[in-house]
């Protein structure tokens, strides 16, 4: 029957790590920990004190201090793996663990899954050859010396790496070894560990020169695994599931990936969130049941890989309630007032509020302090505002209860008219043609940051044809995309004028629409 020691290495947490040990040691397992030498000594010292009397619980006989991309995590292995071989002579398994580690299978499965599957489970791929190393240094890591730790001693390390590279003190690979690379957390067999401790005894010259490699945890056991064992025995993946950020980093596991992770085609998984506590105690509730029912389906990477690609373009959940339909709708209507003159806009708007009940938004897309309903949260900033225009739209015509809504947009915002004029719905333009006086052109200069209050008179004025000539651009890009429904209110013209313009785009009699822009001050600055 399959009985595997497992290999803690840790640094904290120890509460963690006694409940972590008693869990897996509860259903016949071993575990041989090595806690770092840096870690606190009262933390030690609690595990210590907690596990003592578990036979099943052994430590390794000499803790060294670990440092990340050090040999010092290989040879805390090789310590804890020693001791354990010594106390555990009934383990048929060694499995290395972190205490991030937790099973995502009952220990019924686990050990059956050994028994029928004699093999060594270990990632090994041909350094060179293969591409498990995305970034940063590849060949460097074995044919330099690397004395200091990159990540606390960063001027040393790389002016130890400069000066060898500078002299040319580049060094051979061990001539009989095929260096290979891959995940830290294995699973092998006793004879297989057996035989590479036998080796690390007797090549003296290997364990020199792996001494002095970069990040040895991914090199120094899959290569000697594929040095020692046939290929035929060898299944070249970890059996614990776990994943990376494009960035390099681990992901972590939380509270609602439970059953993600038992659909995994794995064993362990890592990293559990020390926050997920829900997680860990119904992980820990499985590996004592007995007779559970496992279905794999083993789609966690790619899913993973597919949810984070749709989330960068905003597309990583399913269509929210309100965006479920992508029109307006094919009843309604909107009327979209254009004006450069804000000001001008919004008093054509007020009188339209009030002699007919279409109800009316002023510059929902360019001011965030418009007054709006709460819609969920789609309404709070103009980002959104932008991201989910027509979703926002058919939101308000819903809160309204109108099929006719009258919204103001600035002369820039063609994107917004075409894609308003683009949809199902019918919409309707009204262009305000408004005058711009020099003083009104300076004063936008400074609104839009073009301009300030100590710019001087000669920089103004050189600025002014330009701006001139921009805003007319605009209106020029507007008329040049031939929107239907496209009716003009210019400010020279008659006030019948102007009645005849707005009674066109409301569809409202003239009567009306002569109360509407029966007023003075209109176009006034």
């Amino acid at each position: 029957m399959a009985r595997i020691a497992f290999i803690l290495l840790c640094h904290k947490d120890p509460e963690a790590i006694i409940q972590q040990a008693e869990r897996l040691t509860a259903a016949g397992d071993y575990m041989s920990i090595h806690f770092d030498g840096r870690a606190k000594p009262e933390h030690f010292q609690q595990i210590k004190d907690a596990l003592g009397d578990n036979a099943n619980v052994t430590f390794a006989k000499k803790r060294i201090k670990c440092g990340w991309g050090e040999w010092s995590l290989v040879q805390a292995s090789l310590n804890a793996i020693e001791t354990a071989l010594d106390a555990f002579p009934r383990a048929t398994h060694f499995y290395m663990l972190s205490g991030d580690c937790m099973a995502i299978k009952s220990a019924q499965y686990i050990h059956s899954f050994l028994e029928n599957n004699d093999r060594d489970y270990i990632e090994s791929f041909d350094f060179f050859e293969s591409d498990w190393i995305k970034t940063g240094m590849k060949e460097e890591r074995l044919i330099y010396r690397h004395y200091f730790n990159e990540r606390t001693q960063p001027k040393r390390y790389y002016w130890s790496y400069s000066l060898q590279k500078r002299f040319g003190l580049e060094r051979e690979i061990p001539h009989d070894l095929q260096v290979q690379i891959g995940s830290q957390w294995w699973c092998l067999r006793r004879r297989t560990i057996e035989s590479i401790v036998e080796f690390t005894k007797a090549r003296k010259d290997v364990m020199a020169f792996f001494r002095t490699t970069w990040i040895p945890d991914e090199t120094f056991f899959q290569t000697l695994v594929r040095h020692l064992i046939p290929e035929a025995e060898i299944e070249t993946r970890t059996l614990t599931f776990l994943m990376f950020t494009d960035y390099g980093m681990p992901v972590s596991f939380y509270n609602d990936h439970y059953d993600m992770l038992l659909s995994q085609d794995f064993l362990f998984a890592r990293k559990i969130s020390p926050e997920a506590r829900e997680l860990r105690a119904r992980l820990g509730a499985l590996y004592a049941a007995e007779g559970v029912d496992f279905k794999i389906s083993g789609e966690g990477r790619s899913l993973f890989k597919f949810l984070t690609g749709r989330g960068r373009v905003g597309r990583r959940f399913g269509l929210r309630f309100w965006e479920t339909e992508s029109s307006l709708g094919r009843e309604r209507e909107l009327l979209i007032v254009i004006c450069k003159k804000w000001h001008v806009a919004k008093r054509l708007v007020e009188q339209i509020r009030k002699h007919t009940d279409i109800p009316a938004i002023e510059y929902l897309f360019n001011e965030e302090s418009t007054p709006l309903p709460d819609l969920g949260g789609i309404q709070k900033t103009i980002g959104k505002r932008h991201r989910h225009r027509r979703a926002l739209m058919r939101m308000l015509f819903d809160y309204f209860d109108t099929d006719r809504l009258i919204i103001c947009l600035d002369p820039e915002a063609l994107d917004l008219m075409r894609d308003f004029c683009g949809d199902r719905s019918t919409t309707r333009l009204l262009e305000i043609d408004v005058n711009f006086s020099e003083d009104y052109l300076k004063g936008h200069a400074m609104r839009i940051g073009l301009a300030g209050e100590q710019t001087p008179l000669e920089t103004l004025e050189r600025l002014l044809p330009t701006i001139r000539h921009d805003l007319a651009f605009e209106s020029d890009q507007i008329r040049d995309s031939n929107f239907g429904n496209h009716d003009y209110l210019r400010e020279y013209e008659t006030r019948d004028d102007h009645a005849r313009a707005v009674s066109h785009f409301l569809a409202i009699p003239e009567a009306k629409a002569h109360d509407i822009v029966d007023i003075d001050y209109l176009f006034s600055d």
